[in-house]
């Protein structure tokens, strides 16, 4: 009886984030009720409210949903002995795949996400904490093997790599890049980037097995 509640209450939630996803693609966020939301999700006001107390708990919800995904992308595609390489394309390819199912919910979510609101900013906080304890120990470990030079900060060097992901993200929304192309643009970024980050003697040899 308890697995079937729990199974019944996971159904209705994601009723509920399906319907968020439709309504805010059409309306926006700002314009979408609670309402609206529930009659699309197919449940009672009464009942979004027991699952979301405000929209932006919704947005919330997302960046939890987000962050099982990419958990979900890093335990089937790679593994933690892998290069911190890898696993850095897997982590961002994962988050471009999540964004971009839904363009123009992605768009918003990106907008709230990168530049939330002093309501949400507080909450969001915690999604990035989690966020960095998913990405720290990827660094932590590169660093330990070399991989990466060691004077750089944890947050310095996921600060740069998401600035990479925004850029994919740009050109993609731009038409510059298609879906197809994502992957191999992120690995010629992520390469780019890595040869700057990596110590002295390793750039040394990056250089020499190039010539």
């Amino acid at each position: 009886m308890h697995l079937t509640r729990e199974a019944k209450k996971k159904k209705t939630k994601k009723a509920i984030l399906a319907a968020a996803v439709e309504l805010f693609s059409i309306n926006g966020f700002e314009k979408t009720s609670i309402s609206q939301l529930a009659k699309t999700a197919g449940v009672g006001k009464g009942t979004v409210y027991s699952y979301f107390k405000t929209k932006q708990d919704l947005l919330l919800a997302f960046c939890e949903d987000e962050l099982e995904y990419i958990h979900e992308q890093l335990n089937t595609r790679t593994n933690q002995d892998a290069p911190v390489f890898e696993q850095l394309v897997t982590v961002f390819m994962a988050e471009f795949e999540y964004v971009t199912r839904n363009p123009e919910f992605g768009r918003l979510y990106m907008q709230e996400i990168v530049f939330p609101k002093k309501l949400l900013a507080e909450k969001h906080k915690e999604g990035e904490n989690k966020f960095f304890e998913m990405i720290f120990p990827i660094l932590l470990k590169g660093q330990e093997r070399g991989e990466i030079r060691q004077e750089f900060e944890l947050l310095h060097l996921c600060g740069h790599f998401f600035a990479i992901y925004l850029l994919l993200l740009h050109a993609w929304y731009s038409d510059f890049i298609a879906t197809s192309e994502a992957e191999a643009a992120l690995r010629t970024l992520f390469t780019q980037a890595f040869v700057g980050l990596q110590p002295s003697t390793a750039t040394t040899h990056h250089a020499e097995a190039q010539s």
